[in-house]
């Protein structure tokens, strides 16, 4: 584990620049240096073939540790729709067919939500992190964000979900909080919180 942030590299296993902005910001200012698979363009692509969001987030860091010999920090996130039996779940980033198309994933939730009223479209963002240094046991850490699925889409901050995800505590959408809040709030946020409270042996 890390034992002074202020000269830890960590590697983050992904080119989602979405992550990465949150992800860089929530780093500095723990006094982290983050960078993402997109400074390593050898690195391989690790095949996200588990069953629930903690196998893949686990995969992901030995692998690319194993590979750039270095500290890894992965991450599998995704919304879970409890009218839907958890759907679509660590599918979130594919739930339309094409992986990353973040309209036609959201639109394709709503076509599957027609019809069901407000006290039963519950759901999260649920996202779990793996840190693995080369030769270590993973760190586990996950977070939640509790809301509920919107009828239509508003918003144009943020990625993925976060359009048609209502926070009821604040009466609007993810997608329509400003970044600095949803790092705060955020399921990746939660997940890091609980992580820096195992780093610091809390």
């Amino acid at each position: 584990m890390p034992s002074q942030a202020n000269e830890k590299k960590v590697v983050l296993a992904t080119r989602n620049q979405g992550k990465v902005k949150e992800f860089n910001k929530m780093f500095a200012e723990l006094g982290y240096t983050a960078v993402s698979l997109a400074d390593f363009p050898d690195a391989p692509d690790v095949v996200e073939d588990g069953d629930t969001f903690e196998a893949n987030a686990v995969k992901k860091a030995v692998e690319t540790a194993s590979f750039l010999g270095c500290a890894v920090l992965a991450d599998d996130s995704g919304l879970e729709v409890d009218a839907l039996n958890g759907a679509p779940g660590v599918y979130s980033a594919r739930y339309a067919g094409e992986h990353g198309n973040d309209e036609a994933n959201w639109r394709k939730l709503l076509a599957e939500l027609e019809g069901v009223p407000d006290e039963k479209r519950t759901a999260r963002f649920r996202c779990t992190l793996a840190y693995v240094a080369p030769g270590e046991a993973p760190v586990i850490a996950t977070g939640t964000c509790e809301g509920m699925i919107a009828h239509e889409p508003k918003g144009t901050n943020g990625f993925g979900y976060d359009p048609v995800f209502y926070l009821p505590e604040r009466g609007c959408m993810m997608a329509e909080i400003d970044p600095a809040t949803k790092n705060q709030i955020s399921h990746r946020a939660a997940a890091m919180h609980k992580l820096m409270q195992i780093f610091r042996g809390e």
